[in-house]
């Protein structure tokens, strides 16, 4: 049934992109094929990381910038990614729950992903969900990552423009940020700028970024201050979104973006073609066995997936 969705999702079909979304998050093969259909349709859309500490609005950012890009004309899909939850699976926090204001907008799509176990901020079915967005037509994606802190780099390589969200109160902790995402993020955004400290973290991050210019591209991280809540600021921060993405186009940095984000897509692939054959070639005795092996230390770890690969090996498939 998956093999239909492809040519539904290109002409812009929901229902088809969301049947298609739940396959790829439940690691559905036939919905793996519909998308290897898909890809030659991608690449157009441009693709947006915002991520950040928990509390920092992130959220509410990524709304008024949904209004902001559909103001003038754009249309935008949104990946949240969201906590999982320990009974199903699934993310705790759902796409219903968020961005009310843009539930009927046939311009917005909105889906929220399960980090299911997945390191750096993310899911592995983002860059499924984020291509099935980009073959709709979506002229800018949203990626929102979970909100585990400053080692959200992912995101980074996923999304061509990169944004960092921190609040006032983050000033004490700047110092601190040398390391992860606060070198390799595009765009600074000091959301809640109407709280005491505003300007001074302000500050404190440009003297630091003026020792560690960011993400390398040649042009200087900007630095946003925003009241997400009531649009101030949003304006200037999608304008800081497009400015970064007509000097990259201009100056080369696009291409390389574009190559690291294969990259991430290659890896994703790789690990869950690995995952597969892992599965078809591991008896369940011959895994009992392994397990009780590295139990009673009669084995490393690493003679263990050794020992793994090389049953991957023999039982290669035709």
């Amino acid at each position: 049934m998956m093999s239909g969705l492809a040519d539904k999702v290109v002409q812009g079909d929901v229902r088809s992109a969301a049947r298609l979304m739940r396959g790829i998050e439940d690691g559905d093969p036939a919905a793996v094929g519909a998308l290897d259909r898909l890809y030659p349709c991608t690449g157009r859309a441009y693709i947006v990381g915002i991520t950040g500490a928990p509390g920092a609005g992130k959220s509410t950012l990524v709304d008024a910038l949904v209004g902001a890009f559909r103001q003038v004309g754009k249309t935008v899909g949104v990946v949240a990614i969201d906590p999982t939850s320990p009974l199903s699976g699934g993310a705790i926090l759902g796409d219903r729950v968020r961005m009310q204001q843009h539930c009927n907008d046939e311009g917005v799509f909105i889906r929220s992903l399960a980090t299911r176990g997945w390191l750096g901020g993310l899911s592995r079915a983002a860059a499924g969900v984020v291509a099935v967005m980009d073959a709709m037509g979506k002229d800018v994606i949203m990626v929102e990552t979970v909100g585990i802190g400053q080692q959200e780099v992912d995101v980074t390589r996923l999304a061509v423009t990169s944004l960092f969200v921190l609040t006032p109160d983050s000033g004490d902790s700047i110092q601190m940020m040398k390391a992860g995402i606060l070198e390799v993020a595009d765009i600074y955004v000091i959301n809640k700028a109407d709280h005491d400290g505003a300007l001074r973290t302000r500050a404190e991050l440009a003297a630091m970024l003026n020792h560690n210019p960011g993400a390398g591209c040649g042009l200087e991280p900007a630095i946003v201050l925003t009241e997400a809540v009531n649009g101030t600021g949003i304006a200037e921060l999608a304008d800081s979104i497009e400015r970064h993405r007509d000097f990259l186009a201009s100056h080369g940095g696009l291409a390389e973006r574009l190559r690291a984000r294969a990259m991430l897509e290659l890896d994703a692939a790789v690990e869950s073609a690995l995952r597969e054959r892992v599965a078809a070639a591991l008896e369940t005795q011959t895994r009992d066995q392994l397990l009780e092996a590295l139990v009673q230390r009669r084995i490393s770890p690493r003679r263990a997936a050794a020992a793994v690969m090389e049953l991957i090996t023999v039982a290669r498939p035709d």
